[in-house]
C-alpha cells in the first residue's frame, strides 16, 4: 500500500463494505442499523473520499467530527482496546 509517497503494510480492513448486500437503511431494527454504521463508516473513511471531503469540511466541522469520535473511544473501549483495535498497536498494561 502506497499513501503519499510512503510504503506500509496494511493492518486496517474494509471488507464488510465490499462484501454486504443487505439493506442500507437506518431505522428498521438494530442489526440492520448495526450494518448500515459499518457499512458508512467504511465508505466514509475511503482514503480518497476523505481527501474530497476533509477539504470541503469547515475547521468547526472537522472539529466536532473529531471530539465525536474520541467520545465514543473514550466511552466504549478500555485503554487496552483502544490500543489494540484502534490504533493496532502493542500496547502493555
Amino acid at each position: 500500500m502506497e499513501y503519499c509517497g510512503l510504503q506500509k503494510m496494511t493492518n486496517h480492513t474494509h471488507h464488510f463494505v465490499e462484501n454486504y448486500r443487505g439493506l442500507v437503511g437506518y431505522g428498521a431494527d438494530r442489526e440492520t442499523d448495526e450494518n448500515t454504521l459499518i457499512y458508512y463508516m467504511q465508505k466514509f473513511s475511503d482514503d480518497r473520499f476523505m481527501a474530497l471531503m476533509t477539504k470541503r469540511m469547515t475547521d468547526e466541522e472537522m472539529l466536532e467530527l473529531f471530539n465525536l469520535l474520541n467520545r465514543l473511544l473514550k466511552s466504549h473501549l478500555t485503554e487496552k482496546e483502544y490500543h489494540e483495535h484502534f490504533l493496532k498497536d502493542d500496547h502493555v498494561d
